[in-house]
């Protein structure tokens, strides 16, 4: 027997789905119905069944979909666990991970991302979620319409032993696979003497819904950009490397640097529009990559939540 719900109860949000036993054996039945409740709500929260590890989580997944997406073209650290399962993005505890859209710097991205709670933290941990029609909406028609007409630039350069090295970024310690795959995907590479790569590449800033047809933001702008480091982090980078030759760094799509005010209107609207709520072990959180942003809140104690990516699409 299911119970359903919403999460927020009267404000919505995720499809809150309660029962015991195996997640396979109440889903898998009913998959075409439960896909269709993503699509209509946008996110999915089944709590109470016995998903226990990485393995129970990945029967999950796999009956899903039979697409699963490999994890390239990295911009966080993640470690394989099984077949279809890796882990959540592996920065320390305390920091924070502003709320995003999977993938949505590049030309393809996973329509359906997955998410799996083995163990909740002590304190903290939350993977708050925001609908991207009331991000969108919040951004406003005007700044909306500007990031669509110019797009998104994101620029790389992989020093050593800051952020992670372009052999994690591209899975291979080949330079002719890089530019192989940069090739294919529409990404600039250059090598600027010794080991130090170059990558950047133009993707969209917004993206048009499959299923509703409406327009969403839809970028990492407010992530890539040397600012979400704060300001004093960023004055020391831009002092160590050079503006040009950032780690990482985010400008418009003809070259143009990317206003703080813009730059301040997005990040706010991400804020005023975040549902958080604290994980409970067992916990499978599904979303529809295009409809909900996800993120993480700092923590303390030990955590483990998982994560799969499914379902490829392309701009």
């Amino acid at each position: 027997m299911l119970n359903y719900s919403f999460l927020c109860g009267e404000r919505g949000g995720p499809l809150l789905v309660e029962g015991q036993g195996p997640l396979t054996q109440a889903v898998v039945p009913e998959l075409g119905e439960f896909k269709a409740r993503l699509g209509e709500h946008g996110a999915i929260l089944f709590r109470g069944f016995a998903v226990r590890d990485a393995d129970d989580f990945d029967a999950f997944v796999s009956q899903w979909s039979a697409d699963h997406l490999k994890y390239m073209y990295r911009s966080t650290p993640r470690s394989e666990v099984t077949r279809h399962v890796v882990t959540s993005t592996s920065y320390p505890a305390s920091l924070e991970i502003p709320l995003h859209n999977e993938n949505s710097y590049h030309r393809t991205w996973p329509r359906t991302v997955a998410f799996c709670c083995i163990e909740a933290a002590a304190q903290g941990g939350e993977t708050p979620i925001a609908p991207m029609d009331a991000v969108t909406r919040r951004i406003g028609p005007q700044l909306t319409e500007k990031f669509q007409r110019k797009q998104v630039e994101y620029v790389r350069h992989y020093h050593e032993g800051i952020d992670l090295p372009w052999q994690s970024v591209f899975q291979t310690d080949s330079r002719d696979e890089v530019r192989e795959y940069c090739d294919q995907n529409g990404i600039a590479c250059e090598w600027l003497g010794g080991s130090l790569l170059r990558t950047s590449g133009i993707a969209q800033g917004v993206a048009t819904h499959p299923r509703s047809g409406e327009t969403v933001f839809f970028n990492q702008a407010h992530l890539f950009h040397v600012s979400s480091l704060g300001a004093g982090h960023a004055q020391a980078l831009t002092e160590l490397y050079g503006a040009d030759r950032l780690p990482r760094h985010a400008r418009y799509g003809d070259g143009s640097e990317i206003p703080e005010e813009d730059l301040g209107a997005v990040r706010s609207a991400f804020a005023e529009s975040t549902i958080a709520f604290p994980w409970r072990n067992g916990d499978v959180l599904i979303l529809d990559n295009m409809a909900y942003a996800h993120g993480r809140r700092p923590f303390k104690g030990s955590r483990k939540v998982l994560a799969a990516l499914m379902d490829a699409h392309e701009s």
